[in-house]
């Protein structure tokens, strides 16, 4: 009875070792060969959050475990309160910098635009000249 309750565990380890291709593979092997099993497959994968598994890089982890870090009580008030004010100081400089950068794409986008009104306005001036120039003497009408 032991080996029953294993062998699901032991089937779901192997595929692990084997990445996502191999759950991709069985899934699809399992609704070619009895579609029932397939679905059942699918809903466990997708319940297990084994579709979206993927191998997270070491900085991933250490960013997240930073982050984690950064909000867990360390014990002592006085530094607990230091950090908090810290965090949230620099947590407002860095909306202060993401505000100045929106203005500053904001005035690079007016300077352009200006600069597009003043090339077409430039434009329709040379036309406009053009289409008025004074007929020469002595030319043929």
């Amino acid at each position: 009875m032991s080996t029953v309750a294993t062998w699901p565990s032991q089937a779901e380890n192997w595929l692990d070792e084997r990445g996502k291709g191999a759950w991709i593979a069985a899934m699809v092997l399992s609704f070619i060969f009895f579609w029932p099993a397939g679905l059942a497959l699918l809903f466990y994968m997708i319940w297990s959050k084994q579709m979206f598994k993927g191998k997270r890089s070491r900085r991933h982890i250490a960013q997240y475990s930073s982050r984690h870090a950064a909000f867990k009580s360390s014990g002592n008030l006085a530094f607990d309160s230091y950090k908090a004010e810290t965090l949230r100081r620099l947590e407002e400089e860095q909306e202060n910098f993401e505000a100045f950068l929106q203005r500053l794409r904001e005035s690079k986008d007016k300077a352009e635009f200006d600069q597009f009104m003043e090339q077409r306005a430039d434009t329709a001036r040379d036309t406009q000249d053009y289409d008025e120039e004074p007929e020469r003497p002595g030319a043929p009408a």
